[in-house]
């Protein structure tokens, strides 16, 4: 697909979502493999100011790791930081680092031409937001929730004093982070309180797994994944925290709500499946850009289906359901 053809979906990320404004510097983070997405991106906003760098790196390894320094740089140095990258550089230190200083942070990771324009990208951002943002407000209220799905997940999580996050696209305010287009609202669980099974039954889509064909087992004690069971895909995320060499890549670091209303089911790509509207994913790894504590390795996310989530023994999410 040509720059053509995805302009308008461009323009609606930089205009509408990330807000760019005259005047402002905005950084475009691409790899070798982005550069479609990273031009149509860096049109559009040079329709609106002349402050616009497209910095090109290596894609990095895995989910997670950090960008190389003059990456940071620009990052930290922009008003606006857009990031269509191979693998998400949305949980590293320089990404925190930029929104510590008022950058506003869009990941747009693993994004295609297409998905600039179509799928999750064709939901109206604006009318999703108020649900997004309670839901936040609900998660950063709570002390406990409990999360069940039909397959097997049942576990505890500690939220006392952490914050909830809405990730609804919209950078509205100095520091803010989200993604594109997975709208979600979500939280970091207390390090080291996590308790019992969570089983992904829906996708693991940062490690390139795609869509189950084996559910993976994760039991969790205190916090931590201290055994992974299942069929191939169970094995390869053994390997992949093996070889990463790192106690802190098994932390629950984060539970989350996919709300995209357009996007209705789960298939393994990356920027569709963390936003699918009633879907629940839980993050491993890091969780210091979502209030935790804890930098690991690497982040990636397992989704599930028809989740019901109670807060505080109240139902927020149903059978995949929103009771809010």
């Amino acid at each position: 697909m040509e720059i053509a053809g995805i302009i308008g979906g461009a323009r609606k990320v930089v205009r509408i979502l990330a807000r760019v404004k005259a005047g402002e510097k905005v950084a475009i983070i691409a790899d070798t493999d982005t550069m479609i997405v990273a031009e149509a991106l860096a049109v559009a906003a040079l329709e609106i100011t002349p402050e616009v760098v497209t910095t090109v790196m290596t894609p990095v390894a895995v989910d997670g790791h950090e960008p190389p320094a003059i990456v940071a740089a620009a990052m930290r140095a922009a008003d606006v930081a857009l990031l269509p990258v191979s693998y998400s550089i949305s949980h590293s230190t320089a990404t925190r680092k930029a929104m510590e200083g008022g950058t506003r942070v869009l990941s747009l990771p693993a994004t295609t031409p297409d998905q600039l324009v179509h799928g999750g990208a064709e939901a109206d951002f604006e009318a999703a937001s108020p649900a997004v943002r309670k839901m936040a407000e609900l998660l950063g209220k709570a002390s406990v929730a409990h999360l069940t799905t039909p397959k097997g997940t049942d576990c505890r999580f500690q939220l006392s004093g952490r914050p909830g996050n809405a990730h609804d696209c919209i950078l509205d305010r100095p520091g803010k982070f989200s993604a594109f287009p997975n709208i979600e609202a979500n939280t970091s669980p207390v390090d080291g309180t996590a308790e019992g099974v969570i089983v992904f039954d829906g996708s693991i889509p940062n490690l390139r797994i795609g869509p189950m064909r084996t559910p993976v087992v994760c039991t969790v004690k205190q916090g931590n994944i201290v055994k992974v069971e299942g069929g191939p895909e169970a094995d390869m995320i053994r390997k992949v925290w093996a070889e990463m060499g790192d106690a802190s890549v098994y932390n629950v670091a984060q539970l989350a709500i996919g709300m995209n209303p357009a996007i209705y089911m789960l298939t393994g790509v990356w920027a569709q499946d963390h936003g699918a509207f009633g879907t629940v994913h839980i993050g491993i790894g890091t969780s210091a850009n979502l209030g935790g504590t804890t930098k690991a390795a690497c982040h990636f996310d397992g989704m599930m289906y028809s989740p019901t989530l109670k807060l505080d023994g109240r139902i927020v999410l149903e059978g995949g359901e929103l009771r809010i």
